[in-house]
Parts: C-alpha cells; sequence; structure tokens
C-alpha cells in the first residue's frame, strides 16, 4: 500500500473528533501538564509562519501524553482592537490591497465578502475558515471546546474582574504620559497595532532655540517684536559650540506659529507633533523652508550667527524640521558642508554669496584620542567615504559617535563644563541650559511609525489610565517570577530582568475598538497587550463558565473562584466548584511564544501572574520561537509573501508540513521554509512508510517487546548492537524533549537512527527470525519516538503493527539488558576499518582480490592502557612508559604511538575508554570477516602484527595502531 497522506490524515482527523480525543478533563491519576500558547489575532488567515507557532507546543503536548500525563493545551481567538475594525474599514471603501490580500492571498469568494463588513463577521470567517481548519488539518492536538474570543461577554467580565482587582490595588493610575498615537484613528496604539515601526523607541530631543529677526512683517497681530524661535532637534546638546551652519529643506512647508505663546517657525508636521505633546500651538502662517534660506540665525549659547543652506537630506516630517550642522564632528554634516562649498550654482540660485559659504569652517569642541583637530574629517578619511549617498558614511557616522560619547572631552570653551567627558556630562549640560531658557524639548521615534489603518503614528503627551509597572514591589514580584521560571532557551532569562527594569507606566486604554471597557469610565476600552496577560487561567474554566448567567459573574464569583471560600463573606457555590478545575490545571508550565513579545506580552504575563496569583501559581517556563522564512525572505500576508498551510497539506501531506517544520531548526531559532527541502522530506517519510509497511506484512506474528531477554540467545552481535543504539536514541530523544529541543529530538529519532539502519542492513543477514524481530522491536519504539512529529503516520503504522496508535502507546524507556557500551565500540570499530578499507580502495582503484588486516601488537596495546591511565598529558605519559625497559628500547616508535594514542582517548569519556580497553580486537574482526568478505568480494587475512606467521609483503603491519589495524589490499 503506498503512502497516501491525504487519504490516512483525513481518517486520522474525523477518528480524534468522533472520540474527543484531546479533550482534558481533570483526574486524579499522573501528572498534569498545562501548556498554552499566543492566541491568533483573526485579521487575516493563517499562514506557515503560524503553522510552526501552533506545531512545536502540540510537539510536546503530545510527548508529555505519552509520558502518562494529562494535558490541556487550548486555544482562544485575540479580537482586542482596532486592526479588525481598520481590515473591514478598507474593505467596505474597497481599498484593491485590502481587496486582493482577500481574494487572492487568502482567497476569499467574491460572493463572500460582504460576510466579512462587520468586524466579528470578518474575525469569524478567518478563525473558522482558516486557523481552525489549518490547525485541524495540521493535527493539532487541541481542546476546542476551551475556545473564546476576547469580545465575548463573559471573558469581559473576566477581564473586569482583573482591572477591578489591579486598580484597587492601586497599580493603575490616570495621568499624562507619552504614548503612540495614531493621528487617524485619533487614539493611542501599541506595537500590536502597527504596520510598521513596531521596534521604534521613544526618543527626546534636545531643542536648541537658535533665534531669527527676520520675520516681524508675518502679520503678526500680538505686537509682539521679540523675534522668532527657530528650534533645532538634537541628540547631542553638548555639540552647541560647534555649530557653524544650519540646514533647512527649501521645498518642504513650514509655519509661524504660536507655540506656548512664542513665535515658532517649524515645519508644519512637528506644529501636529507639538500640539500632540501637550503644547498649545496656533499657525500663524505658512510657506516653504525657501524663506529662512540665506538668513542667519542666532546661537542661543555662543551669540553667534549661522548661516541657514537648504539642503533636500533634511526631513521636514522628522522632529522640527531645520536642523544645526557641526561639521567638526559629524560626518554627514562634514560631507554636507563639502558638497554645499562646491555647489555654487545652486548657492547663488537661493541668493548666497557662495564666498559666504566658502568661508565655514569645522569648529573643533571636543577633543578624543584617534582623531586629530576636526574628528570627522578623519573618520571621513577612513571609511573613504565619497559622498552624502555613500552607504559607508553611516558606519563613519556612528563610530565616531560611539567614541566620542566615551571618550571626547569638551574644550576649554565650554567653562565649568570643560574637560569632562560627553558620556558624563550631556545630561547635566542639557538641564542647566534647559534651565536658562536656551533648550527646550520635543520627543520624536526612532524610525518611522505606520498604525495597521495606515495612519501616521507620532508621540502624544495624553491624560490617560496607565498600568504602574514602575512600581517597585511589582518590580520586584515579576522578577520573582523570572527567577523561578525555566527560561528556554536559558541565554533568554537576563531579557527579561531587562524588560522589567526598564518598563515605567503602560498605557491600557484605547477611545475605541474591540474588547473590554474600562470598568470605572465606559468612554475606555483596555488595549489588546493589556487584555491578554492572565487569559490562560481563562482556559481552565470556559466550558463551564458558559452554563453561568453573565449577569452572576461579578467582582465576588471571581474573588471566590481565585483566591477560595475567605475571600468573600458568601462565596458562591459554582465558584468554588470551578476553583476546583483551575487549581487542578494551574499553573502554565510552559508557554510557547516569540522572541520579540519578551519585551511586552510575555514580561506582562509575568507581572500579572505574580501580582494577581500566589507563587505556586507563577509561569513555570516559557519557550522562545524563532522567526520564519519563506525562500530565504521574511514572510509578509500583505505582500501575498506567504504559503497557507491548506495548501502545503494538500501539496506535501500534515505529517512532511509539521516535520519540516520541526526538524529545520530549534524553537529558538529562525528557520526557512524552502519548497524544495520540504519535498525531500517528503520523500523521506515515503521511504519509511515503504520499509515499515514491509516489515510489518512480513510478520507472521508480533514479537512483543517482552521476549527480548527470552531472545538474548538468538541475538547476534550486531542485532545488539542495532537494540543498544536504540537505547541511546530513547535517551537522547527523551532529553531533548524535557528541554523542548525538537530539532534534536527529531533528527535523532529519524535521521541519525535512519543511519544506524544503513549499516544494520549492510551487516545483518535480514533473512534470520531474530533480525526481523530486532527490527520490528526497532520500528515500534520508533514509531512511539515519532509520534509526537508525524502523528497521522505514527499511529497508522504503530496500530497496524501492535494494534494500538503509538499515541496510545507509552513513551519509551530505555532497557538496561539491551544497552552495551562494549558492543557499540566493538561494531564502530567494524564500521570504521570498513570505511577505511573502502577509502584505500576509492584511492587506488583497485579491485581487491585479498584484503590483509594487521591488528596492532600488544605492547601497543600496553602503550594504550597507559595513555588511559594517565591521559592526555604526554609529558606524564612519557614518563611512565618510558619505566618500562621494554617500551624504552622502542625509542621514537614508543613517543610517536604515544602521540597517536592521546588523539584516540582525547574527548572520549571514562565508560567508552575502558570497553576500548576490554575488547579483543582480533576477535572483534575476526566475528566480521564473512561481512568484509561480502562486502568487497574479496578474500579476507586477519593477522596480528606480531604473529611469526603474518604474511606482509608490503611491510604494512608494522603501522597499525590500537584501534586503527593497518590494511594490505592485494
Amino acid at each position: 500500500m503506498d503512502y497516501d497522506p491525504q487519504e490516512l490524515e483525513e481518517r486520522w482527523r474525523e477518528r480524534w473528533a468522533e472520540t474527543g480525543r484531546y479533550e482534558a478533563d481533570p483526574d486524579d491519576d499522573g501528572e498534569v501538564t498545562f501548556l498554552t500558547v499566543p492566541y491568533p489575532y483573526p485579521s487575516g488567515g493563517m499562514h506557515i509562519g503560524h503553522a510552526r507557532t501552533y506545531t512545536v507546543p502540540d510537539v510536546y503536548a503530545r510527548y508529555r501524553r505519552q509520558q502518562g500525563d494529562n494535558v490541556l493545551f487550548p486555544i482562544g481567538w485575540h479580537v482586542t482592537g482596532t486592526p479588525i475594525i481598520g481590515a473591514v474599514e478598507r474593505l467596505k471603501e474597497g481599498e484593491e490591497e485590502q481587496l486582493s490580500v482577500l481574494r487572492d492571498t487568502y482567497g476569499v469568494a467574491e460572493d463572500t465578502l460582504e460576510d466579512l463588513e462587520t468586524p466579528m463577521g470578518f474575525a469569524q470567517y478567518f478563525i473558522e475558515e482558516h486557523y481552525k481548519k489549518g490547525m485541524k488539518r495540521l493535527g493539532l492536538s487541541i481542546d476546542w471546546r476551551r475556545e473564546f474570543t476576547t469580545n465575548d461577554e463573559r471573558y469581559s467580565k473576566f477581564i473586569t474582574w482583573q482591572y477591578e482587582t489591579l486598580y484597587d490595588r492601586g497599580l493603575l493610575e490616570k495621568g499624562l504620559h507619552p504614548v503612540k498615537y495614531c493621528t487617524n484613528e485619533q487614539q493611542p496604539v501599541t506595537t500590536h497595532d502597527l504596520l510598521e515601526g513596531e521596534e521604534a523607541e521613544f526618543q527626546e530631543y534636545t531643542l536648541v532655540r537658535f533665534g531669527w529677526d527676520g520675520a516681524t512683517e508675518s502679520g503678526d497681530e500680538s505686537g509682539a517684536d521679540d523675534g522668532v524661535v527657530v528650534p533645532m532637534a538634537t541628540l547631542r546638546p553638548e555639540t552647541v559650540h560647534g555649530v557653524t551652519n544650519a540646514y533647512i529643506d527649501p521645498d518642504a512647508e513650514y509655519a509661524l506659529a504660536r507655540v506656548d505663546g512664542e513665535r515658532w517657525l517649524v515645519s508644519v508636521a512637528a506644529t501636529e507633533k507639538l500640539s500632540l505633546q501637550d503644547r498649545e500651538v496656533e499657525i500663524q502662517e505658512t510657506f516653504t523652508g525657501e524663506r529662512l534660506v540665506g538668513e542667519r540665525v542666532e546661537n542661543p549659547i555662543t551669540g553667534e550667527d549661522v548661516l541657514v543652506l537648504p539642503a533636500s537630506f533634511v526631513d521636514a516630517d522628522n522632529a522640527t524640521g531645520v536642523v544645526m550642522s557641526v561639521p567638526a564632528h559629524s560626518p554627514d554634516d562634514y560631507v554636507a558642508l563639502q558638497e554645499a562649498k562646491a555647489d555654487t550654482e545652486r548657492m547663488e540660485r537661493y541668493g548666497i554669496d557662495p564666498a559666504d559659504v566658502a568661508a565655514i569652517e569645522p569648529k573643533p569642541i571636543l577633543t578624543v584620542e584617534g582623531y586629530g583637530e576636526v574628528p570627522a574629517a578623519d573618520a571621513v578619511e577612513e571609511y573613504d567615504v565619497a559622498s552624502s549617498d555613500d552607504p559607508a558614511l553611516e558606519e563613519a557616522t556612528q563610530e565616531l559617535y560611539n567614541r566620542e560619547f566615551h571618550a571626547g572631552r569638551l574644550v576649554d570653551a565650554y567653562g565649568e563644563f570643560a574637560g569632562e567627558v560627553v558620556e558624563d556630562v550631556r545630561g547635566r549640560f542639557r538641564d542647566h541650559h534647559r534651565d536658562a531658557g536656551a533648550f527646550d524639548a520635543m520627543q520624536e521615534f526612532s524610525e518611522e511609525v505606520i498604525c495597521r489603518c495606515g495612519g501616521d503614528v507620532e508621540v502624544a503627551n495624553q491624560e490617560t489610565w496607565f498600568l504602574r509597572y514602575d512600581d517597585e514591589t511589582w518590580k520586584q514580584k515579576a522578577h520573582d517570577a523570572v527567577a523561578g521560571m525555566e527560561a528556554i532557551p536559558e541565554n533568554t532569562r537576563g531579557e527579561y530582568d531587562h524588560t522589567i527594569d526598564w518598563l515605567n507606566e503602560w498605557p491600557c486604554i484605547r477611545n475605541y475598538g474591540l474588547g473590554t471597557r474600562l470598568p470605572w469610565d465606559d468612554d475606555f476600552v483596555i488595549e489588546p497587550l493589556s487584555d491578554s496577560t492572565i487569559y490562560m487561567a481563562y482556559y481552565t474554566i470556559a466550558p463551564r463558565l458558559r452554563e453561568i448567567p453573565v449577569e452572576d459573574l461579578d467582582r465576588d464569583f471571581f474573588d471566590a473562584l481565585f483566591y477560595g471560600p475567605d475571600a468573600v463573606e458568601d462565596p458562591d457555590e459554582r465558584a468554588l466548584d470551578l476553583r476546583e478545575e483551575w487549581s487542578h490545571w494551574y499553573p502554565v508550565d510552559y508557554r510557547f511564544s516569540a522572541n520579540d513579545l519578551i519585551s511586552n506580552h510575555l514580561t506582562f504575563y509575568l507581572f500579572h501572574h505574580s501580582e494577581l496569583f500566589d507563587e505556586p501559581d507563577w509561569p513555570q517556563g516559557i519557550v522562545i520561537m524563532g522567526m520564519g522564512l519563506l525562500e530565504g525572505e521574511k514572510m509578509s500576508s500583505s505582500k501575498g509573501h506567504v504559503v497557507l498551510p491548506g495548501n502545503a497539506i494538500e501539496e506535501f501531506g500534515a505529517d512532511t508540513v509539521r516535520f519540516f517544520l520541526l526538524n529545520s531548526a530549534e524553537p529558538w531559532q529562525d528557520y526557512d521554509w524552502r519548497a524544495e527541502q520540504v519535498g525531500s522530506v517528503r520523500d523521506q517519510l515515503d521511504r519509511f512508510w515503504n520499509r515499515a509497511v514491509e516489515l510489518i506484512d512480513g510478520a507472521d506474528q508480533r514479537s512483543r517487546l517482552d521476549a527480548a531477554a527470552e531472545r538474548a540467545d538468538d541475538l547476534e552481535h550486531v542485532d545488539r548492537w542495532l537494540l543498544s543504539r536504540l537505547q541511546t536514541t530513547i535517551r537522547t530523544v527523551t532529553e531533548a524533549m524535557e528541554g523542548a529541543e525538537t530539532r534534536t529530538a527529531s533528527q535523532a529519532a529519524f535521521y541519525s537512527f535512519e543511519e544506524d539502519l544503513r549499516w544494520y542492513r549492510r551487516r545483518a543477514d535480514l533473512d534470520r527470525e531474530s533480525a526481523r524481530w530486532t527490527l520490528r522491536h526497532v520500528l515500534e519504539a520508533r514509531l512511539r519516538l515519532l509520534a509526537p512529529f508525524v502523528p497521522f503516520l505514527a499511529n497508522e503504522l504503530h496500530e497496524r503493527l501492535t494494534g494500538t496508535p503509538a499515541e496510545d502507546a507509552a513513551w519509551p524507556e530505555t532497557d538496561e539488558r539491551l544497552e552495551s557500551v562494549r558492543t557499540d565500540v566493538e561494531e564502530t570499530q567494524i564500521e570504521r576499518l570498513t570505511e577505511d578499507v573502502h577509502d584505500i580502495v576509492d584511492v587506488t582503484g583497485e579491485d581487491p582480490e585479498v584484503i590483509r588486516i594487521y591488528v596492532a601488537a600488544d605492547w601497543k596495546r600496553r602503550v594504550f592502557e597507559t595513555v588511559r591511565e594517565v591521559g592526555d598529558d604526554r609529558g606524564a605519559v612519557m614518563g611512565e612508559v618510558m619505566g618500562d625497559p621494554d617500551l624504552r628500547e622502542r625509542g621514537d616508535a614508543v613517543n610517536d604511538l604515544v602521540g597517536d594514542l592521546i588523539e584516540v582517548v582525547r574527548g572520549r569519556d571514562d565508560e567508552t575508554l575502558a570497553a576500548l580497553g576490554d575488547i579483543d580486537e582480533r576477535a572483534v574482526y575476526e566475528h566480521a570477516r564473512d561481512f568484509l568478505a561480502r562486502e568487497f568480494d574479496a578474500d579476507v587475512e586477519l593477522y596480528a602484527e606480531d604473529d611469526e606467521s603474518v604474511v606482509d609483503p608490503a611491510g604494512r603491519a608494522e603501522s597499525a595502531v590500537p584501534f586503527r589495524p593497518a590494511v594490505h589490499i592485494e
């Protein structure tokens, strides 16, 4: 029967659904394992990257079930916030890009589009038609009874309880706070709402308040005649003494505006930013930047007038849109100044005398070791920067900035700050001049930020409710949670602590969107990251909570559920009943999640659990997941660069998809979906299936595991070797699974053992009954090992072999009766000798008639024993062997041999070395003589190097080394 994954997999899906195989209920027997993964946000379809995210925890869930655990692996649906609303609006507006994604990428039928024109209709379509279908086709062992959406009214009651509790504990507060603000939706957004700029950080720019006296004709009716402030944004305020000129984009839109009562000249874009940052802004006049070109503005620190030059590289959308130039210490500015000096025609076109530009010279204000008087000039020369478009310019700039920050010292012009290192003085220098009125401040992002709705996202100071992640007591609890959990991989532990340390207040509300209303102010909705911190607890009670009227789910109900009968005066018995189920499953043993969520969701998860629950119910472990690529490039739904799981399963089969995703990289490593490699995996599973079916169909009767001891006398050396290798494989796979190392586990269970089987098939007479028993025994164990990875194939074959699906059989345990290091060592010697002979045949091109094998002389074995006992210290070994008169007489030969044998023992464990010491090397090769004769179709002669009757026509015998016999081919 050929391997037909489509037919086979559909049968198992139906069987699992009919029997409720993965529905988990409390059970007093055995251990409990509770696994979770971030619930999907169904604003689009499921792609192959999502498939890996959910398959990795499924593998671990299946493994724990075979270990006898009662395993809960649930899933829900995150619909909170505005991305789904934005998607619906774009659909209703007929936006072509959105329609293309829906039709072409996700295959939404034309007559179905109307069903997607409500937020929950949109969400439900992708939940049912993409995520659930994809998850079921992948064979995910999910308890579907526990699903919910974050827009469900009962879930909202649960979130209401959470936030009322945090509010009463003083961990929610209202106040002004800088937030990411969508100018289109006119509300705060967070990372999950963003299309671009997810990694953007808040940056506080210092505004150096340059003055301009050329705007008196602006039409300002206030009567003020105090000039205009031209604020220029910088992250390096200490360089203000080195300003030689300024730049503005002559073609961009600028404005004269009243800002907090003063006249400012800034870009039109900056007026909106300033307004959002709690400034009173009134635009009085707009014009292009050309108006300021050629003017001079006054440096508020030095009192010097500097010339404003035109520059197309100025980004009017960034900060204030006017920038100061410090060419002595900024490679960017240095190159720009040289180009401005050379472009006399452009200067004249803007009415600027080129001689005035030529007179501008860099002003050094820092000394830094390794650079000359003008460090920027040296940096440009060092990196061979040719122009302002040269990619090397960014590298040169960053290198100089870093050096100056950590080692640059201010010159005498800085007065009380002179001689200090920038790193130590920047903050004090900035604050000093801010207090004096020469500096101001504004917030900006480190990169462009775009909302999923397509709107620009800016920094805004908003009156908002925020979670007090800056509370020191709460921070300490979160640190304690990190210390008490298992972090996989371990090197991520510090990232949680780092995030806890820098987290400050977190705005937790939005003006509108799907989700739970803020309990004490229903004008606001709790934002997506803030309502997804303890939802894992909701899984444990979700099915039974549906039986309780919504109006009964008040604060007292959840207090009794999570804190017990003493938490309220009159506890609801239904809540106490649910408490038993929650207590049975909690805590979460492992949460599988993405690496980029450590900086937000995962750390919030630790914060909220550590505050709302007692320590025994805190998270036990987090496994980090890497990013997926598609043919070497980042996947993108909006660009159609995705593979849908349904299409991949249709082409290759679910087991193939799973197996590729699981063994191409460890969970925390990035992986790359490549169709050619996936096809190769399918071919390998085909071969595995065919061999297994042949073995199963050829069996007269099933040879059971407990017959191993009875058959011990029937087994040949090579059978014992394969069974011993099986024990090693079981141990390797088990240890890897305990650490969620799915690649290591699957590689060992499948690919590495396939190598052992290839050797076994070469070595063994497969017609022997004991060989057939050995292969069936090995197949049974391997199918159990592979069941978490390829459950359809493994269950089918195991049931044909034993009558029981692999997932219903116990996880294999190592059998000490079948383990033998000595057997492994002996067979390794045979395999190595075979490879050596093949190498000689390949090099010489000879067709051997006679193969002579020479085992090392006894005196060489004595040297080996010394090396084994003393170790790899050559001097110590030589001191020991030279105490033997017989060995001392052999001089250089012993010295050379010691070097060879040190390489033999280096890196080997004591058990292996002991086995090497125990084996009779000649007897091992004698036992394999018939195999070697068949392998090479030649006569095999075996000698000891010091045999009196040795036949050694080529003088090869003396080159024999223990465990590396000499070989002569005739």
